[in-house]
């Protein structure tokens, strides 16, 4: 009986072709199958390294019935190499969809590490790397991308964006109307000759850019919001209201008074005395 092949996830160079690790290249040369995005991209690729295995196209718009056939074929005992147009497979890319299928169908799925434009950027965007949002390509649906971009105004972790050049000017400009005046770095065809990396203001690049217009890919890095103006923002919603008011919120859904003066005073960022005195104060007049 045939043993089940393996779908190896293989990373390829997002521009330089030094990046490509000496596994991925015997990986590629020992499959029996190359899963590309575009294979006339990645033909270039694989004549430079000298690999002949035979390819095949798998891309967003074949991705459920091309998946079927490739996991028919790795079940049947062949191993098979994803690759994506530039990166690792599965980011930001139909690749995820393969892997899901592998793990619904028991087919063994091995990642070869290596190039990452998000990971590239931002560990050289000199901002905070400990914890971060990626979020690739803001969705092109009007409803979607203002949903997303909403989440994004109170997000606290470092912010990584993928965007087209011809895209990024309208981008900068909306970040900057929804987030404010952020810290952002523009990393722009990374590990490739023209490589830029420019740390600014989301107003500062978006100024720049309009005047310069961008060629090559972008990543996007962009600070968080910190807990500090989150909490700043939250007591002027909460001051918009009357102190009378704001218990009314509380008393409301069932929480005694003592609590939610307790409950005020923290949202206000006074203290529990204040509320009382306040509360004393409306009702001598």
């Amino acid at each position: 009986m045939a043993t089940e092949g393996i779908l190896y996830l293989c990373a390829t160079p997002i521009g330089n072709l030094e990046d490509m690790t000496f596994r991925a290249v015997r990986i590629l040369q020992e499959v029996d199958l190359i899963a590309a995005e575009d294979t006339r991209n990645s033909v270039k690729l694989l004549n430079h390294f000298d690999i002949h295995t035979p390819m095949t196209s798998y891309h967003e718009y074949n991705k459920i019935e091309k998946g079927k056939k490739l996991i028919a074929q790795l079940k049947a005992g062949q191993n098979i190499a994803l690759i994506t147009d530039a990166g690792t497979p599965g980011i930001s890319d139909p690749g995820e969809e393969l892997v899901k299928m592998c793990y619904e169908e028991n087919v063994c799925v091995s990642v070869l590490p290596g190039a990452c434009a998000a990971i590239s950027a931002l560990t050289v965007s000199g901002l905070s790397t400990r914890r971060f949002a990626f979020e690739a390509f803001l969705p092109s649906d009007k409803k979607e991308r203002e949903n997303v971009l909403k989440t994004l105004e109170k997000e606290t972790r470092t912010i990584v964006l993928y965007e087209a050049p011809h895209r990024l000017v309208r981008t900068l400009r909306e970040l900057k109307e929804r987030l404010g005046n952020r810290e952002v770095t523009v990393c722009r065809e990374l590990t490739k000759r023209y490589e830029t990396i420019f740390i600014s203001s989301l107003q500062e690049a978006y100024a720049y850019y309009e005047e310069n217009q961008p060629k090559g890919e972008c990543v996007l890095v962009i600070r968080g919001v910190s807990y500090e103006t989150l909490k700043e923002e939250d007591i002027e919603e909460w001051q918009k209201l009357s102190i009378k008011e704001h218990m009314l919120y509380y008393e409301k859904q069932g929480i005694l008074q003592k609590e939610a003066m307790r409950q005020v005073a923290k949202d206000r960022g006074v203290s529990k005395r204040d509320i009382y005195k306040a509360l004393l104060q409306e009702k001598e007049f």
